[in-house]
């Protein structure tokens, strides 16, 4: 069984009402990332929320090209054009990439499919990661982290990196608050 799943909102309310009790509800840390494509236009936005039951990464994308593409959580909280600065996949386990062939990389997330209109909202619940400060698995770590959007869809079989093209847009992720007596 794969550590995340793609959830489908059939409207606000009841997907958080669906979601409460298998990911808690309310989340305990938060983060965000803007990101921006090469040219420096602010192209999304991903939050961050960490549940009981994993992260929970809420992504909305505008002015996108049509098709599908791949998206990975990167090491290092970089985003300078190209984008190589973002580093590789995350992956602190140090397994091979791709869930066709094994465990995957933590930071290795399902395809999106971007419709003809550019914009896209989507979520993603993820076991793999976290954003509690001193765990291994934790994005919000010394290097930080980041969301990388690339040009091709992810085959996700072929390793480093899914065969997927082109870093197109990156945003650091960066811890927004701690609720209720979380640090």
């Amino acid at each position: 069984m794969n550590s995340f799943m793609r959830l489908i909102p059939v409207s606000a309310g009841l997907l958080i009402a669906a979601l409460a009790p298998a990911i808690g509800a309310e989340p305990s840390l938060m983060a965000q990332a803007q990101s921006k494509n090469q040219k420096g236009d602010h192209v999304g936005t991903a939050d961050l929320m960490q549940t009981r039951g994993g992260l929970l990464i809420k992504l909305a994308l505008q002015n996108m090209k049509p098709g599908q593409q791949a998206v990975h959580l990167h090491e290092v909280g970089r985003c300078e054009p190209p984008f190589t600065t973002a580093g590789a996949h995350f992956n602190p386990a140090h397994q091979k990439h791709g869930m066709l062939v094994g465990e995957g990389h933590a930071g290795d997330l399902p395809n999106l499919h971007i419709p003809d209109s550019g914009a896209l909202e989507v979520e993603f619940l993820t076991t793999k990661v976290s954003l509690e400060q001193g765990k291994p698995n934790s994005l919000l770590n010394q290097d930080g982290a980041s969301l990388v959007i690339h040009a091709t869809s992810d085959d996700y079989q072929s390793d480093p990196a899914g065969d997927s093209g082109d870093r197109i847009a990156c945003g650091v992720i960066t811890s927004q608050f701690a609720q209720k007596g979380s640090q």
